[in-house]
C-alpha cells in the first residue's frame, strides 16, 4: 500500500511533531503534525484522506476553490485528487490525519448498504459532523491493532455514506446470523489475552470482516474490536488488588504495557486502576461505627 509516501517525506522536511502509522495491512495510516510556513506543493493520494483540524486554519486548494477549515472540522478528499496544503495564518495549524484504503472503504460499504454500487464522494471537503471527528479523535490513542483498523475503517466508511448522500437512511434490514455472531463473542471472550486477527474471525465464522462489524454492532451494540477490548478491561478490573502488579497485569491481559492498560482503563471505567483499586478497598475494609 502506498498511502502516505508523499505525506511521509513531506512531513520529514517540515518538521512533523507527530508521526506513526498503523501496522501492515490494516489498511489505514495515521499522521499529526504542526505547521507554520511551510506549505505541501500540488500532490495526490491513492486513499482516502480524513484530516481533522485541531488548532489554527488549515488552507487548501481541492478541485479548482481553495477552502478553509477551522477548529473541529474535518477535511475529507477523495482518492486520487490533486490537493495542495498550507496554513492561512502566521500562527500555524495542528492536525491528525487519517489514510484510508478505498478498497477497505468499498468493502465496508457493500457490507452496511449492499446497495451503494461505488465509493462514496463528498463534494464539499469541509466537511463538520462530530461523529466521525469523535472517531478520528480516537484513532490515535494507541498502536492499532487488526480489529481496531476494522473498526475505525467501518466507522469512516458509515461516516462517509452518511455526509455524501444519507445512504444509511435507506440501507435495507437484513438478517443477523445469531450463531456465526454467538461464536465470534465466545471466541473473543475466550482469546482476549492475545491480538485476535481479522482473518481468525472470519475464518471462524464465515462473514466478511466488515459484513462482522456491521451485524456484530447490531447484535452487541460495539465493535468486535471494542468488546474484545472490554474483555481485557473486564479481568483487568476483577484482578487487581489480588497482588499483581500493574506492569504484570497489563501483559497477562494483553495490553502493550502497563500505560496502555491505565489509558483504556481510565476512558472506560473513568478512574486508574490504582484509584479503581483504592476505593474498592476501602468499601471492602470498611469497619461500621460502634452503636
Amino acid at each position: 500500500m502506498q498511502d502516505c509516501r508523499i505525506e511521509r517525506s513531506c512531513e520529514a522536511s517540515l518538521h512533523a511533531a507527530w508521526l506513526a502509522d498503523a501496522p501492515a495491512g490494516a489498511g489505514v495510516s495515521r499522521l499529526r503534525a504542526r505547521l507554520y510556513r511551510e506549505a505541501y506543493a500540488r500532490h495526490r493520494h491513492d486513499t482516502y484522506t480524513v484530516c481533522m483540524t485541531e488548532q489554527g486554519v488549515q488552507a487548501f486548494e481541492y478541485r479548482g476553490t481553495v477552502h478553509h477549515s477551522l477548529p473541529g472540522q474535518l477535511v475529507i478528499l477523495h482518492p486520487d485528487e490533486a490537493h495542495d496544503g498550507r496554513a492561512a495564518t502566521a500562527q500555524g495549524f495542528v492536525y491528525r490525519t487519517i489514510y484510508v484504503d478505498p478498497s477497505r472503504v468499498f468493502d465496508a460499504v457493500r457490507a452496511i448498504a449492499p446497495s451503494h454500487g461505488s465509493l462514496p464522494f463528498i463534494a464539499n471537503p469541509v466537511v463538520t459532523d462530530q461523529t466521525l471527528a469523535h472517531v478520528l479523535s480516537h484513532a490515535f490513542d494507541d498502536t492499532m491493532q487488526p480489529l481496531q483498523a476494522d473498526a475505525l475503517i467501518h466507522a469512516v466508511a458509515t461516516g462517509l455514506l452518511r455526509v455524501s448522500s444519507g445512504e444509511m437512511a435507506t440501507a435495507p434490514t437484513r438478517t443477523l446470523d445469531l450463531v456465526a455472531l454467538r461464536q465470534t463473542s465466545d471466541f473473543l471472550s475466550q482469546h482476549f489475552r492475545r491480538v485476535v486477527r481479522s482473518v481468525e474471525l472470519e475464518e471462524l465464522c464465515g462473514l466478511s470482516r466488515f459484513e462482522l462489524c456491521t451485524q456484530f454492532k447490531r447484535r452487541f451494540g460495539t465493535s468486535p474490536y471494542r468488546y474484545l477490548l472490554m474483555r481485557r478491561l473486564e479481568h483487568v478490573r476483577e484482578q487487581l488488588g489480588h497482588g499483581v502488579s500493574l506492569a504484570d497485569l497489563a501483559v497477562e491481559a494483553g495490553f502493550a504495557d502497563q500505560a496502555h492498560m491505565t489509558r483504556q482503563f481510565k476512558a472506560a471505567f473513568g478512574l486508574t486502576p490504582n484509584r479503581f483499586a483504592a476505593l474498592r478497598s476501602a468499601v471492602v475494609n470498611k469497619v461500621d461505627p460502634p452503636h
